[in-house]
Order: C-alpha cells, then sequence, then structure tokens
C-alpha cells in the first residue's frame, strides 16, 4: 500500500496544467483573442475557424518540486530525492490539467454599410479541466508510516480533487460604441461530459496508543466524492464502442446542461494609452443524470490487527483471521451510494491590461509618418486571476508587442506566475493572403531541460480572415 500511494502520488505529479493564455491575450490580429476578451477590438470584417484546427490549446505547469528534482541522473539517492519533494512542498500545491480544442468558430461584422461597429462570434469548442492539490499528510504517512507519528492528526481536508470534461456552445456580441469604447458579452451552454469533484472533505486521521492492542486508530472523517457521466461507462455492459457513442452523445446538449457568460471591454484613455478587462466563465452546470455519489461519514475506531496470529487454540484459521479484519473494516468503513442532483461552478478568471502603443510607420517619400496605419508597437502589464478551490492562481505578465509588417505581427511576454519567476512565451501571427495561421508557446528557458519545467505552454490554429482593409 505504501508503494502504490508513492506512486498515484508521484504519477499525479508529471501532468499539470494551467489556463493562463498571456501570449494570446490582446493578440487582435487572432480572432480567438475574443474568447480572452469579448470587448477586445476586432481587426476582421469576418472570419471562420478551420473546423478542428483553429485552436489547440495545451498548458503544462506544477508548483512546488518537478519531475528532474525526483528521477534525475545525478548520484544521489532515489529516496532521499522523494523524500526531500515530499518535505519541501506544501497542501496548498497543486497539480491542474487544461485543455482545449476548438471544434468550429466564426465571426462576422455588420451595421451600416459605412461604420460596421459591431460584431457577431460563435462557435463551439471542448475543454478538459483537472485540479488535484498535494496531500501532504497523507503523503508524509506513506513514507513514514504512523509508528513514528503517534498522536500526529493526518488532515482529511487536504484531499481536494476536481476533474471535468465539458463542451462549450457559444455566441458573442461585440460593438465599438466610439473610437475610444469598445464593449462586448458572450453567451454560453455548457455541455457536460464528465464530472468528478471531492473538494469540501473534512475530518482527520490519529494514531494513539491502545488499550487491547498496542495502537488505536481513530478515524473522524467526512468524506465525499460526487460523480456524474462516470457511472454508465464503467457498466459491466460497457464496452469501447458504446462508450464512445455515449461521449460523442454528450458534446451537444446530450449530457448535463449549464450555463454562463463573458464580459469585457476596452478603453482608448488617449491615443496611445489604453485599458481593458475581461471576467470569463461566469456560470455553473446542474448535474442530473448519471449521478453516483460517495460518501464516509462519522467516527471510526480501528484497533489494528491482533497480535496473536491466528488464535489456533480457538480453532481459528490464517483465512478466519485476514476475514475477520476485512470484516472489521467493511463495518467500520460504509461507504454511502447516493445518487443526488448537485451543481459545480465554473472557475471564473479575470483578466485586465494596460497597454502603450508606439512607433508611427515612417514614409521614406515625404520623411513623415503614416495616419492611417495605427502604431507598430505596444507594450504593457497584464493580471490573471482565476478561483481554485483553495486559493486563486494569480500570474503578472509584461509584454512587447511589433507589427513587422502586414501579415506578420510576433509578441513576446514575461510572467510572474504560481509555477515561476521566469516565464518567457513568444507568439506569432501570420497571414499567406486571407490564411491565418498562428502559434505561441511560453517557458523557453526550460525547453532545454523539459522535465525541469514549471510550465509549459503551447498554443496553435488556423483561420480563414477577410480583414477590414479589405474590398
Amino acid at each position: 500500500m505504501k508503494f502504490l500511494i508513492l506512486f498515484l502520488t508521484v504519477a499525479s505529479y508529471c501532468s499539470s496544467f494551467s489556463q493562463n493564455k498571456q501570449v494570446l491575450y490582446g493578440f487582435s490580429d487572432i480572432p480567438q483573442s475574443l474568447l480572452l476578451n469579448p470587448g477586445g477590438k476586432i481587426k476582421n470584417d469576418w472570419y471562420f475557424g478551420i473546423p478542428l484546427l483553429s485552436h489547440i490549446h495545451v498548458n503544462v505547469g506544477i508548483t512546488g518540486s518537478t519531475v528532474y528534482d525526483i528521477f534525475a541522473n545525478d548520484g544521489i539517492d532515489f529516496n532521499t530525492k522523494l523524500q526531500n519533494a515530499v518535505y519541501g512542498m506544501s497542501s496548498n500545491d497543486f497539480f491542474s490539467v487544461n485543455q482545449q480544442l476548438e471544434i468550429f468558430s466564426g465571426g462576422f461584422s455588420f451595421g451600416s454599410s459605412y461604420e460596421k461597429n459591431e460584431y457577431l462570434s460563435f462557435g463551439l469548442y471542448q475543454e478538459l479541466d483537472f485540479i488535484a492539490y498535494f496531500p501532504k499528510d497523507f503523503a508524509v504517512l506513506a513514507l513514514e508510516g504512523n509508528q513514528n507519528n503517534i498522536n500526529r492528526p493526518f488532515r482529511a481536508n487536504q484531499i481536494s480533487v476536481a476533474a471535468e470534461a465539458i463542451s462549450v456552445l457559444h455566441l458573442g456580441y461585440n460593438k465599438s460604441v466610439n473610437d475610444n469604447f469598445t464593449f462586448g458579452v458572450r453567451g454560453k451552454i455548457y455541455s457536460s461530459i464528465a464530472n468528478v469533484n471531492s473538494t469540501k472533505n473534512e475530518g482527520r486521521f490519529i494514531t494513539v496508543p491502545g488499550r487491547n492492542n498496542f495502537y488505536d486508530h481513530i478515524f473522524n472523517l467526512d468524506l465525499e466524492a460526487r460523480t456524474s457521466g462516470i457511472a454508465s461507462l464503467t457498466d459491466d455492459g460497457s464496452d469501447s464502442k458504446s462508450v464512445v457513442r455515449d461521449l460523442k452523445k454528450r458534446i451537444l446538449f446530450g449530457g448535463n446542461l449549464g450555463l454562463g457568460f463573458d464580459i469585457g471591454f476596452t478603453q482608448q484613455l488617449n491615443k496611445q494609452w489604453s485599458l481593458d478587462a475581461s471576467l470569463l466563465d461566469v456560470g455553473f452546470i446542474r448535474h442530473t443524470k448519471d449521478i453516483e455519489n460517495y460518501k464516509i461519514e462519522g467516527d471510526f475506531v480501528f484497533e489494528g490487527v491482533n497480535p496473536i496470529f491466528p488464535d489456533l487454540e480457538n480453532g481459528q484459521t490464517a483465512d478466519d483471521y485476514w476475514n475477520e479484519i476485512e470484516d472489521d473494516f467493511e463495518d467500520i468503513f460504509e461507504l454511502d451510494t447516493t445518487a443526488t442532483k448537485y451543481t459545480t461552478w465554473r472557475p471564473i478568471k479575470l483578466n485586465t491590461s494596460l497597454n502603450y502603443a508606439f512607433g508611427k510607420k515612417k514614409i521614406e517619400a515625404c520623411n513623415c509618418t503614416g495616419e492611417e496605419d495605427g502604431y507598430l508597437n505596444s507594450t504593457g502589464l497584464q493580471l490573471f486571476a482565476m478561483s481554485r478551490p483553495k486559493r486563486p492562481l494569480l500570474a503578472l505578465t509584461a509584454y512587447y508587442y511589433r507589427r513587422l509588417f502586414n501579415g506578420l505581427q510576433v509578441k513576446t511576454t514575461y510572467t510572474i506566475d504560481s509555477y515561476s519567476p521566469y516565464n518567457i512565451g513568444l507568439g506569432m501571427s501570420a497571414n499567406l493572403g486571407n490564411l491565418n495561421f498562428y502559434v505561441m508557446a511560453d517557458n523557453f528557458l526550460e525547453f532545454k531541460n523539459i522535465y525541469n519545467a514549471q510550465s509549459v505552454s503551447l498554443q496553435l490554429g488556423f483561420n480563414y480572415i477577410f480583414n477590414k482593409n479589405e474590398d
């Protein structure tokens, strides 16, 4: 059991993700930036995303020790490195997963033939989100056992896990009120494909000197795990074909449903300074189908294994002995299974940035600057915050954007967040005619040793765009 717990701890430790898209935020040459701020500036007349290729996003990150800290071939004993990793982390360190795949998307401007200052965008994307906090007390228990921790409480509230797979159908509206102010709103319909969460656990486990045996193991527990969309996939009658069929049905209105919205704005303070902000995923999902919840609640005492093994004098065999221990555990830890409906809230995200544009394009023929093309450069600061079960995730980014020429733009970022104080990112958007391709990644300094990276992100996509200056 000790090695199983350690294996699961390390295995889950190896895959963790975040949701900050600091390179894409404010990159208005890319239509998908509207998903991060529905009130952002828009540079196209209309577009459509290449199905399944318009936005692919994976973001990986780890707080605390890295995989390299444990498995590096540096001559240090593995057990020593594992102990240093466990003792060096806290119960607020976490592992999370976020992945997005845009299935289809599009958008178009409308309004008077002269202004066209309104814009509708729409689409459907799939998202996977996972977070698990590091249960330090139980990792220490797995390493040391309870014999060296008599009278020490091991806290159950450190067990906190949430995972869900959803699809999101959305419709956004953006309006440029005047040259200085733009706002937007996006409505969302969530379809839950599968959900597992256990984030409100309480209680403790403690070992004390016993009366009838060497030790008494005392459990005071209030543990609950809620699931939807899982039970039907794990039924004995399920096979791979039926599972795939059920998952496809849930992508659009086939699972548990919810509602949400995004809001955002951009305020031009003067010709060069601007301020923008957005609030994303203010919403919920109501789980009413395929529910299976598990709960353990109460005070339990287990006196441990009888030192007399087995009680031969009274005719007890070894099988009788172990069956009795198994029955004791089943009697003590009675698992209550229910189908109670429940509601989950989406993790709310806040983005805001202050931006400064500069550098007009110089026209050699008249030795002057062009007024129609705008500024070639911009720089600024962006703040990102996201709600999580224990504490918000925060990130601060400084960026520099450069329009090299029509059809090619680049952006570089420097981010300080929960994972790393020196995360450098780079993004590029390029147009070949009306075909747009973009790619962006961050934490380039860690690419030389990816196993020692605190976070690594990748985003890419293809769109077909008609810009506003085209006939």
